[in-house]
């Protein structure tokens, strides 16, 4: 059974730091592209960031740039989102999830693969 597993979420003050995990079993997804979206309460679910299946092609939207860094160890076939600076505005559930291709795309419909996600507050 394929899974995603994500970890390391929970309750940080504004300017505090956290780092999520996404762990993949069942299969290897080392060919493929894994991102971060997020959705938080009453919100669509939105893309945060992305990275391609070799870890060289990275994209994060325009809230997150110069505070989140995606990066993957394929051999250990996790992908990892380190998030600094946190902001209120931070606050959702983030979900990883894996695409069936190996280039990043912004569209949740390319994502075959998700993750139950975890929840992240920033408390002002």
């Amino acid at each position: 059974q394929v899974q995603l597993v994500e970890s390391g979420g929970g309750l940080v003050q504004a300017g505090g730091s956290l780092r999520l995990s996404c762990a993949a079993s069942g299969r290897t997804f080392s060919g493929n592209a894994i991102n971060w979206f997020r959705q938080a309460p009453g919100k669509e679910r939105e893309f945060v960031a992305g990275v391609n299946w070799s870890g060289v092609l990275i994209y994060y939207t325009d809230s997150v740039k110069g505070r989140f860094t995606i990066s993957r160890d394929n051999a250990k076939n996790t992908v990892y989102l380190q998030m600094n600076s946190l902001k209120p505005e931070d606050t959702a559930v983030y979900y990883c999830a894996a695409s069936r291709r190996s280039f990043v795309s912004y569209s949740l419909k390319d994502y075959d693969y998700w993750g139950q996600g975890t929840q992240v507050t920033v408390s002002s």
